[in-house]
């Protein structure tokens, strides 16, 4: 890339993360809330996106509870976007000493009891609260996991997130090649980390429930996990009202069967987003070609 254009998409970035790195937590959640605000007033296809979702997977909500948890998603978003800001801070080791400070390992026996067993350990969770100051924090409490994810472009800017997930113990695999990573962290008995609540196409995704629809999803966790021995951990993202993000972890022990491991691994998803639906990803494109359920008939009139 041209030395000048490269500074120019840097600067802004690392202009931001300059701004955030000062801020108390008190003022940055309450600007977050504002900024929210004016995201949802500007953001009209995302939030038409996110709007749709509610509504299809929310079916208890009427109108109004559907613009009320709308609202409340935006202000997470604010929120979210001041948090993302700090990675990008050019101050030296600004993001490590931000995630000790706004993030929390709960549940961190159940991982040390999995980790233990010597065969590696396999965590699934979502895109609820932050998932980046989530896989911060495991890495900080020593979990030290690897992530799959994709490669960002331009390539300074995936240099540069790389390095910050590093400082902060969390390595990454890169899609679209990533099993052979994934066997050798096992193999040393270490830690994997899978999101399951995107939109997953064949033949690494297979249909399963999720909302109430039928939607690819990845199906990797079981089979992987019978393969190789490897425990398998939830990870329960949230931020509480005094604005710490906590991780709960939680062991699921593997069933019989591959498919029907996967459906409880979702389920288990969905149930921790229900918790605090405002702070989902609920503007993202998850039910790409989903099925959903006929809507029930109406009672017959007397």
């Amino acid at each position: 890339m041209n030395p000048v254009l490269a500074l120019l998409l840097r600067a802004p970035l690392h202009g931001m993360g300059l701004l955030v790195t000062p801020l108390p937590r008190p003022l940055e959640l309450a600007l977050g809330r504002l900024l929210g605000k004016v995201f949802l007033a500007l953001d009209f296809k995302r939030a038409a996106i996110g709007r749709d979702n509610m509504r299809r997977c929310l079916p208890e909500l009427d109108a109004a509870g559907v613009e009320r948890l709308l609202a409340d998603n935006y202000a997470h978003y604010g929120v979210l976007f001041l948090e993302l800001c700090h990675m990008y801070s050019p101050v030296p080791g600004h993001w490590r000493a931000y995630a000790q400070r706004v993030s929390r390992v709960e549940g961190l026996d159940a991982w040390r009891a999995a980790h233990a067993r010597g065969k590696g350990v396999i965590i699934f969770g979502g895109h609820s609260a932050n998932w980046e100051l989530g896989s911060a924090a495991g890495g900080l409490a020593g979990v030290k996991p690897m992530i799959v994810t994709r490669r960002l472009k331009p390539a300074w800017l995936h240099d540069w997130m790389e390095a910050r997930r590093l400082d902060t113990g969390v390595a990454c695999a890169f899609q679209p090649r990533t099993m052979p990573s994934i066997l050798k962290q096992l193999k040393r008995g270490d830690t994997v980390g899978f999101v399951l609540d995107q939109y997953m196409p064949p033949p690494m995704g297979e249909p399963l429930r999720f909302f109430g629809a039928t939607v690819h999803t990845l199906a990797a966790v079981a089979p992987l996990a019978r393969r190789t021995g490897a425990a398998v951990v939830r990870a329960d993202n949230w931020r509480g009202p005094d604005g710490v993000v906590r991780v709960l972890f939680t062991e699921t022990p593997l069933g019989e069967d591959d498919k029907a491991d996967n459906q409880r691994f979702i389920d288990l998803l969905e149930a921790d987003i229900r918790r605090a639906p405002e702070q989902w990803l609920w503007v993202h494109r998850r039910f790409k070609h989903a099925v959903w359920p006929a809507p029930a008939a109406a009672a017959p009139t007397p």
